[in-house]
């Protein structure tokens, strides 16, 4: 078991199994069920996080769970726009989506060590909390950020199964979508870089330079694009931006905090603190 934990490839190539398995699980149950089609997809959604959930529990690794932040809403949706008719509002969320997805999917199987390897934040929650632990692993480390991911990614599931074709606020969304995406892509890159040369203090160049978490912004602003996209075609469903506003208060609430604090033991934090910005990557005048 050590051997496969400490190997890459073939904990990438386990966990790519599980996530076929837990799409294949979710879309059976989806059309086995009888309720209104968001809440099949809700129920579907919540059931393959728990079989995602059963693995990381036999490899005491949360981490498997990682990816399924980017990669069920490209099953989602691509499932979706394969069910109905494909339009050019369709087209634009796929787009913009799935650009996201690939790079985000693609950034975790870079920094990915293994299944031998958990992210320091479960790490920290698993120390901190003892006994409670396996609960707020179920319920905050999994079904949380599934929840969060399911209400961003409803208000595309509407729009694609309404055949609506895209406007102005479609094309606006789109590239509120793929700047965010880039911004990451950039961030992202830049601090592998740094990484790379072996630093773990504070990266003061690039986009960091300016701002502390512009990986975040891009997180946050990709699902504010997903939701104008929507909303724009059918404005009377304004209440589908729940899922962006959703996105924003856990990425202030706890992604933000969470990261500050374990960059404030590092030496230098208060003055790079108070040079830069949280999340906007512009010069702090």
């Amino acid at each position: 078991m050590d051997k496969v934990r400490n190997s890459k490839p073939l904990s990438i190539l386990i966990i790519t199994v599980i996530y076929i398995a837990a799409s294949c699980l979710g879309i059976w149950l989806y059309f086995l069920l009888p309720f209104a089609f968001w809440l099949n997809l809700l129920i579907a959604d919540a059931v393959a996080t728990l079989f995602v959930f059963s693995f990381s529990v036999v490899f005491k690794n949360a981490s498997v769970y990682d990816p399924y932040w980017s990669v069920q809403p490209i099953v989602i949706l691509v499932c979706f726009a394969w069910h109905y008719r494909l339009t050019s509002a369709t087209i634009l969320l796929l787009i913009s989506v799935i650009y996201w997805g690939i790079r985000l999917t693609g950034n975790w199987a870079y920094t990915f060590g293994g299944l031998g390897h958990q992210d320091w934040r479960y790490t920290k929650l698993k120390n901190e909390n003892g006994k409670l632990y396996p609960f707020i692993n179920l319920t905050g480390i999994h079904m949380m950020p599934t929840l969060i991911v399911y209400m961003c990614t409803l208000p595309a599931v509407f729009a694609i199964r309404e055949e609506v074709s895209a406007n102005i606020g479609s094309y606006i969304g789109m590239a509120v979508c793929i700047g965010a995406a880039t911004l990451q892509l950039f961030a992202d890159t830049q601090m592998h870089k740094y990484r790379a040369k072996g630093e773990h203090g504070l990266i003061r160049t690039g986009l960091w330079k300016y701002a502390r978490h512009p990986n975040y912004l891009g997180e946050i602003t990709m699902w504010w694009g997903v939701a104008i996209q929507a909303v724009s075609v059918s404005p009377e469903r304004w209440w589908l931006i729940a899922g962006a506003v959703a996105n924003t208060a856990l990425f202030f609430t706890v992604s933000i905090p969470l990261a500050d604090k374990r960059q404030s033991a590092k030496p230098g934090y208060a003055e790079y603190k108070k040079s830069t910005r949280s999340l906007l990557p512009i010069p702090k005048k």
